[in-house]
């Protein structure tokens, strides 16, 4: 099975939330590149390292059930030729109630012609002020 190729750092970046909005595993990981170098780090969890690791920690988030939505805010986007980063603020909302904002770095690389995701850290913003009920993960 091929990868799809995203032509652009926007357009992998919105696949990317995309598939986490569907809890789509495979959309997910189609959207990371098959590297071992890729990095991974969900708030307050480790650091997940090559493909196989970042599979299993997107399949933990996703079989929680919980289906997230996101608005992406305080963007702020370094590109050159073969790297995008991208700084965003996601604004995080669970049955249409904003529940937490995370500070989110996202790198994109291009290879062969397409843009992929080498690394997601996200931690939450200690500067919100948003109330989450008890033990509830904000990703």
């Amino acid at each position: 099975m091929s990868l799809p190729v995203h032509t652009t750092p926007e357009e992998a970046e919105a696949a990317f939330y995309g598939a986490f909005e569907a809890a789509d595993l495979d959309a997910m990981m189609a959207v990371w590149l098959q590297d071992e170098a890729v990095v991974c780090i969900h708030p307050g969890g480790p650091r997940l390292e090559g493909p196989e690791a970042v599979r299993s920690g997107w399949a933990e988030v996703f079989g929680s059930g919980q289906r997230l939505r996101f608005a992406l805010r305080e963007q702020i986007r370094i590109r050159d030729a073969l790297l995008s980063i991208h700084l965003v603020k996601e604004y995080v909302h669970v049955d249409d109630v904003l529940r937490g904002v995370v500070l989110a770095t996202n790198v994109y690389q291009q290879v062969d012609g397409g843009w992929y995701m080498i690394l997601h850290h996200a931690s939450p913003d200690p500067a919100s002020e948003v109330e989450r009920p008890e033990g509830e993960a904000v990703h």
